[in-house]
C-alpha cells in the first residue's frame, strides 16, 4: 500500500486529487494539507511513502516544503504538483529533491503512474517535461563544448551590459581583442548580432552572477 500526503490549497484539488488516488486499492491518501507549514507537520506524523506538493503553497512555499521533507523524512518522495511550466522552476524544485514533476494540466493522464513511479523512487516526468529537459541539457553543455573559457566570459560580460572597453579592463585584454571573441562567439554558435548573444546567455544562464 501506498501511502500519499496531498498539499494544495485549494479544497477542490484535493478532494479532487483523493477521489482519484484512492479508486485505486493499492493507494491510500493518510492526509492533507492546505499549506506549506501544515504540509511538513503533517509528513513529520505521518510519514507518507509519497507527497504531492504543490507548488504555490502559502505560508511556506512548495519548494521549501520539498526541501524540508526530504531533509527531515528522507523515505518520502515528492512529487511536485503544479500550474505553472518553466525551466527554472523545474531545475528549482529538482534541486531542493523532487523525485517527480507533473503539471496540472496532465493530472487526468498522468497522476497514478507518477505517484506509483516516485514511490518506487524512481523519477517522473511527462514525455513533454522530459524533452525540455534534454533541450534545456545540451543547451547548456553547447556553452562548455563549443565556447573558449575566454569566449564565454565575454557572451557573460555582453549580457551583462558591459561596453568593450570595459571588458577589455576586467579581462586584461584589449578591445580589439575582445572584439575578437565576440565574433567567435557569435561565428561558432551560428548568431548574427549582440542581441543574438545575449538571448543565448540569458537562456543558458551565463547572466547570473
Amino acid at each position: 500500500m501506498v501511502r500519499i500526503l496531498i498539499a494544495d490549497d485549494h479544497d477542490v484539488v484535493r478532494h479532487g486529487l483523493r477521489m482519484v488516488l484512492q479508486s485505486v486499492p493499492s493507494l491510500e491518501v493518510v492526509s492533507e494539507a492546505s499549506n506549506g507549514q501544515e504540509a511538513i507537520r503533517l509528513a513529520l506524523d505521518y510519514k507518507p511513502d509519497v507527497a504531492v506538493v504543490d507548488y504555490s503553497l502559502p505560508l511556506v512555499s512548495g519548494v521549501e516544503v520539498t526541501r524540508q521533507i526530504r531533509a527531515r523524512v528522507p523515505r518520502t518522495e515528492v512529487l511536485i504538483f503544479t500550474m505553472h511550466d518553466s525551466d527554472a522552476l523545474l531545475q528549482e524544485v529538482l534541486r531542493a529533491g523532487a523525485r517527480g514533476f507533473l503539471l496540472k494540466s496532465d493530472a487526468d493522464e498522468h497522476l497514478i503512474a507518477a505517484v506509483r513511479s516516485v514511490s518506487q523512487r524512481k523519477p517522473f516526468f511527462t514525455s513533454r517535461v522530459s524533452e525540455r529537459m534534454v533541450e534545456t541539457f545540451l543547451a547548456s553543455t553547447e556553452v562548455g563544448t563549443v565556447l573558449s573559457p575566454r569566449e564565454t566570459a565575454v557572451v557573460k560580460l555582453i549580457a551583462e551590459g558591459r561596453t568593450n572597453k570595459e571588458m577589455a579592463a576586467l579581462m586584461c585584454l584589449s578591445p580589439k581583442t575582445i572584439e575578437a571573441h565576440r565574433a567567435a562567439a557569435l561565428r561558432k554558435l551560428n548568431l548574427a548580432t549582440t542581441a543574438d548573444l545575449i538571448r543565448y546567455a540569458v537562456r543558458n544562464n551565463l547572466a547570473q552572477g
